[in-house]
């Protein structure tokens, strides 16, 4: 029989309608017909850790072994007393490393980090980066990428226009606001610049400072603000777009820009992270520094200008999409969590 995963992370989306990737793993998994816990699904920090915890002991006989998210800052507690918990059940766990901001966290407490991972049965990593930037902490990390559905995503481009997208929250560790600075130097250079920007509002002002940006730039005439959406849109939104915009200050393997890559569109990314593990640049994407608009838009300018550069990099991306499907995924997925059962 297949076993009882419970899962702890962010289960958000019927209140922030944004999907954490938790949510599309265990869906997806739940309908190869494994068994299923999940927590939590509660607004609010202290709600939230409380329902972790509650969950992992009160629903105990409901499964063998469990998976738990692992962030930085607060979140990082929450999860070394929820493995507490499931230590003291004799539960065995998995843990996955999410956040670019986690090597940071680990280098100011290293004795915590060491602790929680060497009590897992195993530990995974969504990219290269996160699991080389944490080896010292535990040497036989997996990685397991971030998954897109690449044949739904699929699609071939003969033209590469100057329809930029940006898809990510609105918080200031995604620097939105340089989207909006981009914008503005692309149109000079090309008259028929567009900028979609998609992401749902993580409410510390981002929001308001893009439009208060693109006001004073006098650019909103060619600036449409989505909004948060549910992930089945953004197939829709990737399709209208040639390229897409990554201006992130902190950044590990983000799905956003892998399913712009399986979408055939131009990935022009900070290099910043994981960026790097992710994005070859002049391969698949075109990297430039951090807080650096003049050299995103001018990156722009060349791949509208260069239509046989910006073609080739569209392949490209497609191209190395594949590896992130989600068949072959699952398939790792439902093997070591067979594997970690196996050992109980």
């Amino acid at each position: 029989m297949t076993p009882a995963v419970l899962f702890v992370g962010n289960f958000l989306s019927s209140s922030i309608k944004h999907r954490h990737y938790c949510e599309d793993l265990t869906d997806r998994l739940e309908l190869r017909g494994w068994r299923l816990v999940r927590t939590s699904a509660h607004m609010g920090r202290a709600r939230r850790m409380l329902d972790m915890l509650h969950v992992t002991w009160a629903r105990r006989s409901s499964y063998d072994l469990a998976h738990v998210d692992v962030f930085s800052g607060p979140a990082f507690t929450w999860a070394e007393l929820v493995c507490a918990e499931l230590r003291s059940l004799s539960k065995p766990f998995v843990l996955t490393l999410r956040g670019g901001n986690l090597p940071a966290f680990a280098r100011q407490s290293p004795r915590r980090t060491r602790r929680l991972f060497a009590s897992a049965a195993r530990v995974t990593a969504p990219s290269r980066y996160l699991r080389e930037t944490m080896l010292e902490y535990r040497p036989d990390i997996v990685v397991l990428p971030n998954a897109v559905d690449v044949a739904h995503e699929l699609g071939a481009r003969d033209r590469i226009g100057a329809r930029m997208i940006w898809v990510r929250s609105f918080h200031a560790i995604y620097n939105p606001v340089m989207a909006i600075d981009v914008l503005e130097r692309v149109a000079r250079s090309v008259p028929d610049a567009t900028l979609t920007m998609v992401g749902h509002d993580k409410g510390d002002g981002s929001l308001a400072a893009v439009q208060q940006r693109a006001h004073a730039l006098g650019v909103t005439d060619r600036l449409q603000i989505v909004g948060g959406v549910p992930k089945r849109q953004i197939p829709s939104l990737l399709a209208k777009a040639d390229v897409f915009l990554n201006t992130a200050d902190i950044d590990n393997t983000p799905v956003s820009v892998v399913e712009a890559m399986a979408a055939g569109l131009c990935v022009v990314s900070t290099s910043v992270g994981g960026i790097p593990y992710l994005l070859t640049n002049g391969g698949d994407a075109v990297l430039v520094p951090a807080r650096a608009p003049d050299a995103m838009a001018a990156a722009v300018v060349r791949l509208c200008n260069e239509e046989d550069v910006a073609l080739r990099m569209s392949r490209t991306a497609r191209s190395h999409a594949a590896a992130w499907d989600w068949r072959p995924v699952l398939d790792q997925w439902e093997r070591l969590l067979h594997e970690v059962r196996a050992r109980v």
